[in-house]
Parts: C-alpha cells; sequence; structure tokens
C-alpha cells in the first residue's frame, strides 16, 4: 500500500459507515483499494460520497465472523477511518474505491442495520488525540532509518521502496513510521496492534523490536546459506 500524506478534516459528531473485513488493516496514511459490491456496502459507499465521504475499516473478531457475516458478526474495537480518494462506479452497480487511511479510532457505540441503513455505522472517539510530533520522536526515527539503510534489511525489494519514498519526500515521522510497518511488517495481528496502540512512543519501539528481529532470522538465514555453499565446495565471490 502506498503512502498519502494529505491531511483531511474528521467530524467525530456523528455515526461513520463501518466496513469489517477479515485480513485487511488499513493504517493512517497509506492508501488502499476497495471492491464494493455488496447491496449492502454499495449502499453505504453511496451514503458516504452523500456525506463526508468517510468509512471506517474494521476487523473481525476471531472467526464468528464465518457463519454471521451476513449479519453483524463482532469487530475488533480498533478502526482506520479513511477517506474516499477516487470511486469508479461499473455497468454493474459495483465500486471501485481508492481508500486513505486517516487516523486512528476507537468504537465507542455499534449502531446495527435498520431500515434505512443496511450496514452497521458507529460512534469513534480519536484513538490518538495528541499525537506526538516529530521532535519528540527524534531518538526512534534515527533508529528506525539506521536499520532500514544497513544491510542486510537493504537487501529486501520493499526495504529499497521505502528508502526510495525517504529520498523522494520530506517524510514527517508518524508518515515514515507507517510505511515501514506497510511495507516492512506485513504481519496482520502485529498490524491491528500497531494500529490500536494509542502511543506513539510505544509503537515506535514496536517496529524497533521487529525490525531487529527481521535482520536477526535474515542473518542467521545467511550464515545456513553460506554453511551450505561451503559444505558443497562452492565458493562465492
Amino acid at each position: 500500500m502506498p503512502i498519502e500524506t494529505s491531511t483531511v478534516q474528521v467530524n467525530f459528531s456523528k455515526p461513520f459507515p463501518v466496513f469489517p473485513l477479515k485480513d485487511v488493516v488499513l493504517l493512517p496514511h497509506a492508501l488502499l483499494r476497495l471492491f464494493i459490491f455488496e447491496p449492502r456496502y454499495r449502499q453505504m459507499l453511496e451514503h458516504a460520497l452523500d456525506s463526508r465521504g468517510q468509512i471506517a475499516m474494521a476487523v473481525f473478531q476471531g472467526d464468528a465472523w464465518k457463519n454471521q457475516y451476513h449479519d453483524s458478526p463482532e469487530i475488533r474495537p480498533a478502526v482506520c477511518l479513511g477517506q474516499i480518494e477516487q470511486h469508479h462506479v461499473q455497468s454493474d452497480g459495483n465500486y471501485r474505491v481508492l481508500l486513505h487511511g486517516v487516523c486512528r479510532a476507537w468504537v465507542v457505540e455499534e449502531y446495527p442495520p435498520d431500515g434505512e441503513y443496511l450496514y452497521r455505522r458507529a460512534r469513534l472517539e480519536p484513538l490518538e488525540p495528541s499525537p506526538a510530533g516529530d521532535d519528540a520522536l527524534t531518538t526512534e526515527r534515527r533508529a528506525v532509518q539506521e536499520l532500514i539503510t544497513e544491510e542486510p534489511l537493504t537487501e529486501l525489494a520493499a526495504c529499497t521502496g521505502v528508502l526510495k519514498q525517504i529520498q523522494a519526500n520530506e517524510l514527517p515521522t508518524s508518515v515514515l513510521f507507517e510505511l515501514v510497518t506497510i511495507a516492512l511488517l506485513n504481519d496482520k495481528v502485529l498490524q491491528y496492534n500497531l494500529l490500536a496502540e494509542s502511543c506513539p512512543h510505544k509503537r515506535a519501539g514496536v517496529i524497533e523490536h521487529e525490525l531487529l528481529r527481521l535482520r536477526s532470522i535474515l542473518h542467521a538465514a545467511r550464515k545456513q546459506l553460506d554453511a551450505r555453499d561451503e559444505d558443497s565446495g562452492i565458493i562465492l565471490n
């Protein structure tokens, strides 16, 4: 998922449409492509386009959704509010949508489908009402940037893409951390936990820890490969 850095205004005084999926975690500043085809979610999109153009992307809680999908299976409490950046209506009435992650939020009250709304809605509160500025995260940013600019992480194609974006843009620290998470830390459980964490310092600590763990895995894999080449009599120059 690419990164989008534009600023969007959010009014938390009214409920937001909720679009839950199983393994899709939207993070702030990320761009997510969606295909909307179910009647309830087509209505959701039409209502969103007629209003603020904002949708809360949610994640199902557990596996109960498999048997309750057409009802309102439980969702996890942290969501990412997304802004509709682009949309295209197909001839069959389905939608192609580009959603821009705006901010973390917490579900405080749900409104199930009723006679007017085919989809669920929720009242949200911002998960981090006062995010830390770049100056407060200088040490954490330096640590993360050092990790992604050194071997063996630089051997990963995803890391190369991150470095290109850093070189091409003056990325705020919060955007850099989300970009690293999306590109290099793609475990969905981990991504949700980072979405649900309100403290930017704690998120930065988790990101650094996971990058160190990934570096150790890559080092171990390289040693195994070198040992295998030595056993086979192959010498790499």
